[in-house]
């Protein structure tokens, strides 16, 4: 009898000896999973977060969208509402995320909302100086309570969107795929930056921004919203109403337009680009005498502008190859849509399918 329980207690002592290993060392993840780390935001601010972040939703739909491209499976809401059109571009598994608004144009977020997601960290933005949004901040995260909130710089600046992303990356455990969005980010700009640089002022070419189904607003040079011409070198007749270096759009008349005579024109308005070929008053400028005039392909989010963001990196390739398509024949569009696609919306093309999309755009098959 007295052997029998020498036996048991020798079992109990290897069981409680092995279970004590396996905890040490089979899942440090579970153990770093149950606690939480400090980090340093954007604005310096030290916050407290879950060492592993399961669940995250930001403020407003550039953050969105970045959180979308890198991480979509701890995404648990976003602040906008997708279009069947778009959402023929979005996997089943996310096509139903809660729309809780947030704090940009709008101004529609529900704190409530946004808690009943239960996530545990949000993303706010911040300007590039930063320091006039640490009020902002501080008055989230007091509404927000323990749910602890990251200021973020804001990533309507395509030039400067890496730091934002590598650094989301970071916050919500998914650095390889921030890292893989970066390098696609940097290998198209380190291309326009070389061409744009070269080209002498008689080559470029001039370039209009039309927005609303009318084509009547714009954007100038300089704003975010039309910084993609900037970008690539084409030379934005807006320019001309002495409206420069500002985020708002101006309202122009046809007269003005057709006065500037833009070689190209781009457009996000599918209502624009369907009249323009039959409009008698477009059909002066030469961009459509010359079937010059891109649409920006739409789903699952516009490549040119609106939002402002992580959307645009693939815009930066459509949009040197719409400019100046003799400069940029070595891209493959084609590939370049199918491999954005494929790593950052989650959903693969067929060749067919990327071609179709570049071709509904306004880009000639020889160009693609």
């Amino acid at each position: 009898m007295e052997r029998k329980i020498k036996v048991i207690i020798l079992l109990l002592i290897v069981l409680v000896v092995a279970g004590v290993a396996t905890h040490l060392f089979l899942s440090p993840s579970t153990v770093e999973s149950q606690g939480s780390k400090n980090m340093t935001d954007m604005i310096n601010r030290s916050v407290e977060v879950p060492a592993s972040v399961g669940n995250v939703v930001a403020t407003s739909p550039p953050m969105t969208t970045v959180l979308y491209m890198i991480a979509p499976d701890k995404l648990k809401a976003v602040n906008f509402e997708w279009t069947d059109d778009e959402l023929k571009y979005v996997p089943s598994q996310y096509a139903n995320y809660p729309n809780v608004g947030g704090w940009y144009g709008t101004q529609d977020g529900s704190y409530e909302e946004f808690i009943a997601t239960e996530p545990d960290v949000i993303i706010e933005s911040i300007d590039e100086g930063g320091d006039g949004d640490a009020s902002t901040v501080e008055e989230r995260q007091n509404k927000f309570g323990t749910i602890p909130v990251i200021a973020v710089k804001d990533t309507t600046n395509i030039e400067k969107i890496g730091e934002s992303i590598l650094f989301m990356g970071e916050v919500v455990g998914a650095e390889d795929n921030a890292n893989k969005l970066n390098d696609f980010n940097n290998k198209y700009l380190d291309i326009v930056h070389d061409k744009a640089s070269k080209l002498s002022d008689s080559d470029k070419k001039t370039v209009y921004y039309a927005q609303g189904d009318d084509g009547l607003q714009t954007n100038p040079s300089h704003s975010t919203h039309g910084q993609l011409i900037d970008l690539v070198g084409g030379v934005n007749v807006a320019d001309a109403a002495g409206q420069g270096n500002t985020t708002n759009g101006v309202q122009v008349s046809m007269e003005q337009v057709i006065s500037w005579n833009p070689e190209v024109i781009i457009t996000t308005d599918p209502e624009f680009y369907a009249s323009v070929y039959s409009d008698s008053n477009w059909g002066k400028i030469d961009a459509v005498k010359n079937h010059q005039v891109y649409l920006s392909p739409q789903s699952p989010f516009k490549w040119f502008d609106r939002p402002v963001g992580a959307n645009m990196i693939i815009g930066v390739p459509w949009t040197a190859k719409v400019i100046y398509p003799d400069q940029y024949k070595d891209i493959d569009m084609v590939g370049a849509t199918k491999e954005f696609y494929g790593n950052y919306y989650h959903i693969d093309l067929s060749d067919n399918d990327a071609k179709q999309l570049l071709l509904d755009s306004g880009l000639k098959e020889s160009n693609l």
